[in-house]
C-alpha cells in the first residue's frame, strides 16, 4: 500500500472519471446529491480522495451513500457486490492476529482499515447499505464489534442470504477466503 496521502494528477483525473461513472450509474445511492458537489469536495480533500483510491485499489468500489447535514461531508461506503477481494482472509484485529499461533493470516481487518484511512462498517451502516442493493450474497464482511463482545474473544460479521441480512459471531482470530470487510469514510 502506498504511504503518501495524495494522488498524482494523472491518478486523480482517472480516478475521478471512475467515481463519476459509478456515481451516475447508481443514483439510488445518493438521491439529491449532484456529481458537481461531490467532485468539488474531492478536489478540496486530497487525503480523503487518497483513502477512496485505496478503497478502490483493494476492490471496494466506493460510492457516495449520503451527506451529513451539519458539515456537508459525504459518506462513502464500499459498494462492491461482494466483500472487497483485496481485503479478504483477514482476522478481526491486531490482538487476534497476535494470538494466532498457527497459520496466521497476513493481517487483520482493523489494521488494514487504519492503513487505508477508513473504518469498518457498523451494524447499522451495513444494514443501511443493504437497503441500497443486494451485497455479500456469496461472501461476508467483518463489522465494527462492540467492546463487550471483543473482550470475550469474539467478533461480528454480516452477509445477505435468502434475501435477508444476517449478523453472526466468530472468534476474532478466525479468517476465511470469503470473508473480508467493508469500509466507510466521511469527508
Amino acid at each position: 500500500m502506498a504511504t503518501r496521502k495524495t494522488l498524482t494528477n494523472a491518478q486523480q483525473a482517472s480516478f475521478l472519471e471512475t467515481l463519476e461513472r459509478r456515481f451516475l450509474a447508481h443514483p439510488e445511492r445518493h438521491a439529491g446529491i449532484t456529481w458537481h458537489q461531490v467532485e468539488a469536495r474531492l478536489l478540496d480533500h486530497p487525503e480523503g480522495t487518497w483513502s477512496l483510491f485505496q478503497m478502490e485499489d483493494t476492490g471496494g468500489e466506493p460510492d457516495v451513500v449520503g451527506k451529513e447535514k451539519k458539515t456537508g461531508a459525504f459518506r462513502w461506503f464500499d459498494c462492491a457486490a461482494e466483500s472487497p477481494a483485496g481485503r479478504r482472509s483477514l482476522c478481526y484485529d491486531r490482538d487476534a492476529l497476535n494470538a494466532r499461533t498457527e497459520h496466521p493470516p497476513k493481517n487483520a481487518a482493523t489494521e488494514v482499515a487504519r492503513a487505508l484511512g477508513i473504518t469498518l462498517l457498523s451494524e447499522d451502516d451495513y444494514r443501511y447499505l443493504q437497503t441500497l442493493g443486494a451485497f455479500d450474497q456469496k461472501t461476508s464482511s467483518w463489522i465494527e464489534t462492540p467492546a463487550r463482545i471483543r473482550q470475550k474473544g469474539g467478533a461480528l460479521f454480516m452477509d445477505r442470504r435468502y434475501d435477508t441480512v444476517f449478523v453472526y459471531h466468530n472468534g476474532a482470530s478466525s479468517y476465511y477466503a470469503a470473508r473480508g470487510f467493508r469500509g466507510s469514510l466521511t469527508f
